[in-house]
């Protein structure tokens, strides 16, 4: 599918005073290991964890408060006309609080967020957005890339997201990785906006 835009930034697309309201929430809130499609947190053994590892090392929290999709939902409609997408989309899955801690060298490998599978309702996840919670400041590495068309060999974009309370948007099937957090801790508020599928 040809893209005038394979990703979308907003600098201050929230206020700070969201952006603290959620980490505050987010250290809270009971942690649990984020995973991948085969993986279930529950009975992870050793060498489940290590094979996990390989391409996710995070904790994760997830979220479904109505005050966070008042915030976000809003935002993604601008951004999905300013992007040129224009996609049909209906509703915000339940969004994901990521932590990556630098004294772990937590990461995210190379992934899409959309795969062919249809949800019990006919929908699939059509717009992806993460959301900054702390400056660039707090942390080293932990950058954001996407590659066009996808990984090996191809083009990787490297996106900087400076400041608390950017947000980067991008369809759910763009190819995107979260480079290892060398020193600090990066917060981000993941967010996925499903439709029905593309005709």
């Amino acid at each position: 599918m040809e893209l005038i835009n394979n990703f979308f930034v907003v600098e201050d697309a929230v206020t700070n005073r969201f952006c603290n309201h959620v980490l505050e929430y987010g250290n809270y809130l009971k942690e649990q290991i984020g995973t991948t499609a085969g993986f279930d947190e529950k009975t992870l053994t050793e060498y489940d964890k290590e094979q996990l590892e390989k391409t996710r090392k995070s904790k994760i929290i997830w979220m479904k408060d109505r005050w966070i999709y008042n915030e976000i939902q809003p935002v993604v409609h601008q951004v999905n006309r300013a992007a040129g997408w224009n996609y049909n989309w209906v509703l915000t899955e339940p969004v994901q609080f990521t932590k990556y801690e630098g004294s772990q060298k937590q990461h995210y490998d190379w992934h899409t967020d959309s795969g062919t599978d249809i949800d019990e309702n006919g929908h699939i996840r059509k717009i992806s957005a993460s959301l900054m919670l702390v400056d660039d400041d707090k942390y080293e590495g932990g950058d954001f890339q996407v590659c066009i068309p996808k990984p090996n060999g191809n083009k990787i974009i490297n996106i900087k997201l400076k400041s608390k309370g950017t947000m980067v948007f991008f369809p759910s099937y763009v190819w995107h990785r979260v480079i290892p957090v060398t020193k600090g801790t990066r917060y981000s508020l993941v967010c996925w906006n499903k439709g029905f599928p593309f005709k």
